[in-house]
């Protein structure tokens, strides 16, 4: 598998950033999880406008979903379109949703996505075994695990600490963790995770290497989040960036 980020600004696009986008591919099929703002952009500079097979969006803020809107432009008005309508897995709200946002006057947007609603469970997206379950989030919001060829992929979307989390992530070989807030300070509870909580699951659910996403530069400092996330795990880590491609 190959991790192709092509955003990872937490809440709301960064100066170097857009907000939360992720391509994973295996066997030719792109899987794009998550579609946050600004991420329509680097979408075409990285991998290309029509890369994607099909969509996971794990939750329906914002910063994870609101370009999936833009994309419809892109799929019904194109001058050689319009095109087949593309997989969406996402929370049940996801058609009513994207319409809204897009305009209501236009109606639905259901020749753009063919939604299948996401529970939680295990299923397949293409050549992934692709296993989802509810974070501890505000809204319907799952976290991912992808299996490939015997090697595991976890994408913990937006959470504050949960069992699901480490059940998702255990032993997983590379661990893509959200890491919004600073440790120290008095969070907002059952929102996210502070870089020293996403290192404990990590360390929990024993994983391989641990990429942490979602930062919030407004909010704090990226090397305390770092120095938070290495002092409760010791395995490899780092701070992805848009553009950075990894070996799953």
């Amino acid at each position: 598998m190959r991790l192709t980020v092509l955003g990872c600004a937490g809440s709301f696009p960064g100066p170097e950033s857009p907000c939360s986008a992720y391509l994973l591919e295996a066997d030719g099929f792109r899987l794009l999880i998550d579609f946050g703002v600004g991420s329509l952009s680097t979408l075409q500079r990285y991998v290309g406008l029509h890369a994607p097979d099909a969509i996971l969006l794990t939750h329906l803020h914002c910063d994870h979903m609101f370009d999936a809107v833009s994309y419809v432009v892109v799929r019904r008005y194109a001058p050689d379109g319009p095109y087949a309508p593309l997989p969406m897995y996402a929370p049940s709200g996801a058609p009513d949703r994207l319409a809204s946002a897009y305009g209501q006057e236009e109606g639905s947007v259901e020749d753009v996505y063919q939604f299948y609603g996401l529970q939680p469970g295990t299923f397949p997206i293409g050549p992934f075994t692709v296993t989802v379950d509810r974070m501890n989030h505000p809204v319907e919001t799952y976290g991912v695990r992808l299996e490939h060829d015997g090697r595991v992929f976890c994408y913990s979307a937006d959470t504050a600490p949960c069992d699901a989390l480490l059940r998702l992530a255990q032993g997983a070989d590379v661990f893509l963790c959200e890491a919004s807030y600073m440790d120290g300070v008095d969070n907002p509870p059952d929102l996210h995770l502070t870089g020293r909580e996403a290192g404990e699951a990590a360390t929990k659910a024993g994983v391989g290497r641990l990429l942490l996403t979602h930062l919030v530069p407004a909010w704090g400092s990226e090397s305390h989040t770092v120095e938070s996330a290495a002092g409760a795990y010791s395995g490899p880590l780092e701070v992805v960036r848009a553009g950075a491609s990894y070996e799953v």
